[in-house]
C-alpha cells in the first residue's frame, strides 16, 4: 500500500516527459505515473523491479487511478497486465469499481478477464475504448514509443494487431513496465507481420533497408529457426507471416523505423506503437 499512496503523479500541457525513476520509500520503490494533458493522455505506469511485487504494485496503481465504473476497458497482454486484471476483477468483486465491460486483446488476457469475473466483448474496428491498459516489451525514453508483440505466445498465435488496435482506440493509455525495459536506445526485434504471397521478397527488402543495422527472420510456430523459419513457420489466422526484424545496434529514431516498414510493399502492420496519432 506505501508503493500505491507514494506514487507521484506529474502532468504536462506542453509534451510527454519520461518516466522519472521512483524515490523509495523504505524498502519499496513506489511506481510512477506520467501523463500529459490532451485527449487521448498517455501513460506510464512503472515499477521499479521487473518482479511480481513491484509490477503488482504498478498494476494497482493503474487500475486505481485511472479505472472508473461504467468504463470500456482494453485489457492487455503480459505478465503485469494479467496482474492488473486479477486486481480489476478484486475491485469489482468488492463493488469498488461496477458496470465495467473489458475488451482482451489476446486469448490469454480474455482467459484471465472470465476467471476474474470480467465481462468482456470482442475487439472490433471502431470500438469505443475509455482505457486501455497493457505491457510493453520496451520503450523509447524520449519520444514514449513502445514496442509490442515480442513474446510468443502459448498458442503461437500473435497478439499484437489486436493489442494493437485496442491500445490506438483508447482515449487514455498505460504501459505497466519495469524499468529496465525504459531505455534510451532500443535493441532487439521489431515485429512486422507481412502478406505470405512472395513474403521473400518483402522480407529482402527491409534486410536491404536496415542492412548492417539488423537481421530478418520469419518467426516459427514451434521451437527456434534461422531466417526461413524453418519447418514450421508461423501462419497468422488470416494467413499472414510474422518477421521479426533483430537490430544489433541502439535505433537511432524508432519513429522513423515505423515510418520506412509502412512504406514497403506487403508489410500489413508491426509492433510499434508511438504516443502520439
Amino acid at each position: 500500500m506505501d508503493a500505491v499512496a507514494g506514487a507521484s503523479v506529474s502532468s504536462s500541457s506542453a509534451r510527454l516527459r519520461p518516466c522519472p525513476r521512483p524515490r523509495r520509500i523504505g524498502n519499496v520503490a513506489p511506481a510512477t505515473v506520467r501523463r500529459r494533458s490532451r485527449r487521448r493522455a498517455v501513460t506510464c505506469a512503472a515499477a521499479a523491479d521487473a518482479d511480481v511485487v513491484g509490477l503488482f504494485d504498478a498494476a494497482k496503481l493503474t487500475v486505481d487511478r485511472f479505472v472508473e465504473s461504467g468504463m470500456v476497458v482494453g485489457l492487455g497482454s503480459g505478465p503485469a497486465s494479467g496482474l492488473a486484471i486479477q486486481y480489476l476483477g478484486t475491485r469489482l468483486r468488492r463493488g469498488s469499481l461496477t458496470g465495467i465491460l473489458g475488451i482482451p486483446s489476446s486469448t490469454i488476457s480474455a482467459s484471465e478477464a472470465e476467471k476474474a469475473g470480467i465481462q468482456v466483448s470482442s475487439y472490433e474496428e471502431g470500438t469505443q475504448i475509455d482505457f486501455a491498459f497493457t505491457d510493453a516489451d520496451i520503450i523509447e525514453e524520449d519520444t514514449m514509443t513502445a514496442v509490442i508483440g515480442r513474446r510468443k505466445t502459448e498458442s503461437g498465435e500473435p497478439s499484437f494487431m489486436v493489442e494493437k488496435g485496442i491500445v490506438k482506440s483508447a482515449d487514455k493509455l498505460a504501459f505497466i513496465i519495469g524499468h529496465e525495459k525504459y531505455v534510451k536506445g532500443i535493441e532487439g526485434s521489431i515485429p512486422v507481420l507481412v502478406k505470405s504471397a512472395n513474403w521473400i521478397d518483402t522480407a529482402e527488402e527491409i534486410d536491404d533497408l536496415f542492412l548492417g543495422d539488423a537481421e530478418v527472420w520469419r518467426r516459427p510456430s514451434i521451437g527456434t529457426a534461422g531466417p526461413l523459419g524453418g519447418d514450421f513457420p508461423l501462419v497468422t489466422k488470416e494467413g499472414h507471416h510474422v518477421l521479426d526484424v533483430i537490430f544489433t545496434t541502439p535505433i537511432p529514431d524508432l519513429g522513423k523505423v515505423a515510418e520506412s516498414l509502412e512504406k514497403i510493399a506487403g508489410v500489413v502492420d508491426h509492433g510499434i506503437v508511438s504516443s502520439i496519432p
